[in-house]
């Protein structure tokens, strides 16, 4: 039984009713196609009774509705094999039912609705006169087998239609499901590395206040700079804190209390990349402050991976990375020549990482192809301490 819904329900009765006056036209008034010896009264009785009982359950009910092509051969039985032969009145509801089976009915019964029409179709060829031309065979023939393979194709379309959605849905369910778990993975690593930041700044203001506190008396004016050190880096510390606080940290990975790398170490990462076999150029412009460590880090872990980018996804053989200090922003550029490497694989999280890692500073992140290279830019607002 199909789901149906008030509109199909509509249709059906709409479309039954419909067929139900063209055939009660046919027969009585009468048209040129109505063929045979027999009573009006029995095509009629046959009429309301196929289209009525039968045809509105062609979807609803499908078993109801095939059994409809058992009323002519009973009523050609019951009136001493007597009986009109109609065009609206019955080949068309025929066509009409044989199409809706082949198109809505469950597996086994579509197939079985075809052999059921053909062996209709024959025993009327066989046993009414009228029928017996070619012409006449050809074109009953014709029209049952282009009803059935109408309804066929449409069922087969609406399958592959609805699997090519499914498979989307899923590669689409799929695709969401990494991305979230990819972001996770990074704010871990973030809240990792500043985590070590705070850490390290916490460790630098104990050593500043312990040595402090032993000179306080005998040399105040060494105890006033460890004094404006701990405020400085203390200051630092809590706009990091404030960033880690919510970013959940995986209790398995050790404690490095060591320093992050900066924008500093860029030689060092720009050399290893030359040494992998990718030629980098450096520039930087403008005067570059002292940055807040966790921005600092960002900077360098923007570099680092779209140079790892560049080796991975693109046959380049040299990259430009352009270091742009601004009043009030700083702006970073990497971009290479191209072209892009083969596809070897599925995508990684590069770009995710990147775009998470700025938009904790509030900056941004823009990667597209540009020429026959492709060009990674970040916009970071600089926090001077």
């Amino acid at each position: 039984m199909v789901d149906m819904t008030r509109g199909r329900w509509a249709f059906d009765i709409g479309l039954a009713l419909l067929l139900v006056v063209l055939g009660l036209v046919e027969v009585w008034l009468p048209l040129a196609s109505v063929m045979g010896e027999g009573s009006p009264i029995i095509s009629t009785i046959g009429v309301l009774w196929f289209h009525l009982l039968h045809l509105t359950q062609r979807r609803a009910h499908p078993w109801v509705a095939l059994a409809g092509l058992l009323v002519w051969p009973v009523l050609s039985v019951l009136n001493g094999g007597q009986v009109q032969v109609l065009f609206f009145g019955q080949l068309v509801p025929i066509m009409v039912l044989v199409f809706s089976l082949a198109r809505h009915a469950p597996s086994p019964l579509r197939w079985i609705a075809g052999g059921c029409g053909i062996v209709l179709i024959t025993a009327a060829d066989l046993s009414i006169p009228v029928l017996r031309e070619s012409t006449e065979i050809l074109f009953h023939w014709g029209a049952l087998t282009l009803s059935y393979v109408a309804g066929h194709m449409l069922r087969v379309s609406a399958e592959r239609t609805a699997e090519h959605a499914v498979r989307a849905h899923t590669a689409e369910a799929s695709a969401r499901e990494s991305a979230l778990i990819a972001i996770a993975s990074e704010r871990a690593r973030i809240a990792r590395e500043l985590h070590d930041i705070v850490a390290h700044s916490v460790g630098v203001m104990v050593v500043q206040a312990g040595a402090a506190e032993q000179v306080v008396e005998d040399d105040p004016e060494f105890a006033r700079r460890a004094l404006a050190t701990i405020c400085s880096t203390g200051s630092s510390a809590l706009g990091e804190m404030r960033r880690l606080v919510g970013v959940l940290r995986d209790p398995d990975v050790g404690h490095d209390l060591a320093p992050q790398p900066g924008v500093a170490a860029l030689g060092d990462l720009v050399e290893r990349a030359r040494e992998s076999g990718l030629e980098v150029d450096l520039e930087v412009t403008g005067q570059r402050p002292h940055l807040p460590a966790g921005l600092d880090l960002t900077a360098y872990r923007i570099v680092q991976e779209a140079l790892t980018n560049v080796r991975r996804h693109s046959q380049a053989t040299r990259a430009l990375v352009v270091m742009d200090y601004g009043p009030e922003t700083l702006e970073i550029c990497v971009s290479d020549h191209g072209p892009a490497a083969p596809s070897g694989g599925a995508p990684g999280h590069g770009l995710l990482g990147m775009r998470e890692r700025a938009s904790l500073f509030g900056g941004q992140v823009e990667a597209g192809a540009q020429g026959h290279g492709f060009q990674v830019r970040a916009v970071l607002p600089l926090e001077r301490v």
